[in-house]
């Protein structure tokens, strides 16, 4: 602990006085950020404090440390270099334990669960094309879609370009859980910045959101199904896109990912492009006995029944993932399964977890990738 020299300096006198702890904790940005490691403080009365960090799968807990004859609890974490990930709080008072943001921490990402602090390792940055920076901005509109699939009418959403022309067809995106990348992820600022910087063509977004994403998702023939003869149809209807394959773009995170290559493969040919982020995707079958939840028995027979398939037409696919999700090794054999078929993969792995933000902070590279030229 005492390695950090602000904490060396505030304990070099023995317990510090609560004038001093006030002080050593409103002239320093909190956690304490050096090469390699990561402080973290909380001050006040509790029978415990801990780290909640969300990774392999799970709720990861590291004790804190309480300073002899003060109310200052100190954690000095060993971390990777640019890097972020998402944590909590864990407080015990009074027989009851409390999950609270880090109140010294100003630096928040919201998820459909909630707010949960976040943790920038050494050299980490927020991506600049993920920020406001004035580019001309697209809209989003309302587009039902006549759905004999699931007996109903579906109303999706659709981001346009600024520069959108009705006569001049743009490459189109399909992006599962579109909703929560505009709320989660800044979706509409990243794509206005891409698309004005010229990293990307103009696109046109359709934003695809489902309400039982866990039991649509992963059984994907209906849902393939629906997006294929009905939601394809209805965009182009109605919108200028290109009728190119490579021009068609299946984007997705989780089991989002799982939709969207489960779609590729039963209608080849139909989308040319994928962006598979963190896929719940189980290649080796041993980990269902870790894995019990349904919804990885199912992803495993849709897994075999992609490996019995012929392979993809010329198809590129971005495969991403995150090193504290507890996915990395099944992406990585995800990317493996997908060049053993000739599809053209670029692979990339950050130092986060399975987060919203790690997703944004990968969209560039995933578009970039299967949309150039």
């Amino acid at each position: 602990m005492t390695d950090h020299p602000a904490i060396a300096a505030l304990l070099a006198g023995g317990t510090p006085s609560a004038e001093a702890v006030t002080a050593f904790l409103a002239e320093r940005p909190f956690p304490l950020i050096e090469p390699g490691a990561a402080t973290f403080a909380w001050r006040g009365a509790a029978e415990r404090v801990e780290l909640v960090r969300f990774i392999h799968a799970s709720a990861s807990r590291t004790g804190f440390e309480k300073l002899a004859d003060s109310d200052l609890w100190l954690l000095r974490l060993p971390v990777e270099n640019d890097g972020r990930f998402e944590y909590k709080f864990a407080v015990a008072r009074n027989g009851s334990e409390e999950w609270i943001v880090d109140p010294l921490n100003p630096v928040r990402a919201e998820d459909p669960f909630g707010q949960n602090s976040v943790c920038r390792t050494f050299g980490y940055a927020r991506p600049a094309w993920s920020e406001p920076r004035g580019a001309p901005a697209g809209h989003v509109e309302s587009l039902p879609v006549e759905s004999r699939v699931f007996g109903e009418t579906r109303i999706e959403k659709v981001y346009l370009p600024a520069r959108y022309a009705a006569g001049s067809p743009c490459p189109l995106v399909v992006i599962h859980d579109g909703d929560d990348f505009m709320t989660y992820a800044d979706l509409a600022v990243s794509l206005d910045n891409l698309i004005d910087a010229g990293d990307i063509p103009p696109v046109v977004a359709a934003l695809v959101q489902s309400r039982d994403r866990t039991g649509e998702y992963p059984r994907g023939r209906r849902h393939a199904r629906y997006l294929v003869h009905e939601l394809l149809p209805a965009l182009s209807a109605r919108y200028a896109i290109s009728d190119r394959p490579l021009d068609r773009v299946l984007l997705g995170a989780s089991l989002g990912a799982v939709a969207s290559l489960a779609t590729a493969f039963r209608y080849p040919g139909c989308f040319g492009g994928l962006v598979l982020k963190s896929g719940s995707f189980v290649l080796d079958e041993r980990k269902l006995e870790r894995r019990t939840h349904p919804v990885f028995h199912r992803v495993a027979r849709l897994v075999r029944a992609l490996r019995r398939a012929p392979p993809l037409p010329p198809t590129r696919a971005f495969v991403s993932t995150g090193e504290l999700e507890g996915l990395a090794e099944d992406n990585r054999a995800l990317a493996g399964f997908l060049r053993e078929r000739g599809v053209d993969v670029l692979f990339k792995s950050a130092w986060d977890g399975h987060h919203w933000h790690n997703w944004r902070d990968q969209l560039r590279d995933g578009l970039m990738w299967v949309l150039r030229p």
